[in-house]
């Protein structure tokens, strides 16, 4: 297993923000963490990541401890992206995605030959090499986002945590993120977490999801699964139900709106 944990919990004060989290993840697998605002997301991905300090329970990175390992150490096998990454307007994409290199060269330490292979590589993983002179002012939302992507690729990790990837980009761009987020998993065997709103886009691009509800895991399992179990009408309290897909499509959840009749003049 790349990445697992069993019984993680994390309090804020006297508030169990997360309580007994588990999850086991295959070599190269989409993970999608689901649930309503203040379900524990977040939390998940940052006590996995090696950012908040359980308060019961640890990860590990294979055979390994996350808390027994530095942050340079940790940053070479695991890239974590937050919601909303800043960096100068001016950098250029090039810039940002050298210091993805951090970890491997140190602060002031110099750039060899395999840094700049895995700086290019990293920059064509994403689709930006013609890009990489530019600014990130000159970029759109969904170039803005891959460029965040490619630095953390250029960590030559292994497991990429991504905090709510698809926020604040139009449909356009988010369809590109998640496109991306696919071929990284399927054509390099990068094993990717997500926290992410967008229910039908967790079961479309998913192998396995964890539903999360006032820090307790409700569902663990497979999109299919998930469909079937009748806790998204539960968990997130709203009516519909699940779609059967065609021809190899994931299901789709279809949200009933309540639609009441406009007053009579």
């Amino acid at each position: 297993m790349p990445l697992s944990c069993s019984d993680l919990s994390v309090m804020y004060g006297s508030r169990k923000a997360l309580d007994g989290f588990k999850i086991a993840l295959e070599p190269g697998e989409i993970r999608a963490l689901i649930g309503p605002n203040g379900s524990g997301k977040s939390t998940a991905l940052h006590a996995l990541a090696g950012l908040i300090k359980p308060s019961h329970g640890d990860a590990w990175i294979r055979d390994t401890l996350v808390s027994s390992m530095s942050r340079r150490e940790l940053a070479k096998k695991l890239a974590f992206l937050p919601q909303q990454p800043t960096a100068p307007d001016e950098m250029t994409v090039a810039d940002l995605v050298r210091q993805g290199r951090f970890p491997h060269v140190g602060l002031f330490g110099s750039y060899g030959k395999d840094d700049e292979k895995a700086i290019d590589w990293a920059l064509d993983c994403t689709g930006l090499s013609s890009l990489a002179d530019r600014s990130l002012q000159e970029l759109s939302g969904g170039e803005r986002q891959r460029a965040w992507i490619s630095a953390c690729l250029a960590q030559e990790a292994q497991i990429l945590m991504l905090d709510e990837p698809t926020s604040f980009l139009d449909i356009g761009y988010q369809v590109e993120i998640l496109d991306l987020v696919h071929r990284l998993s399927r054509e390099k065997n990068v094993t990717i977490v997500m926290a992410i709103h967008d229910i039908n886009q967790a079961v479309a691009i998913s192998d396995g999801i964890s539903v999360l509800e006032r820090g307790r895991l409700r569902f663990d399992g497979k999109p299919d699964a998930l469909a079937e179990s009748g806790l998204i009408q539960a968990v997130f309290r709203v009516k519909g139900t699940f779609v059967n897909g065609h021809e190899g499509t994931p299901p789709h959840f279809d949200v009933e709106l309540s639609r009441p009749e406009r007053p009579r003049a």
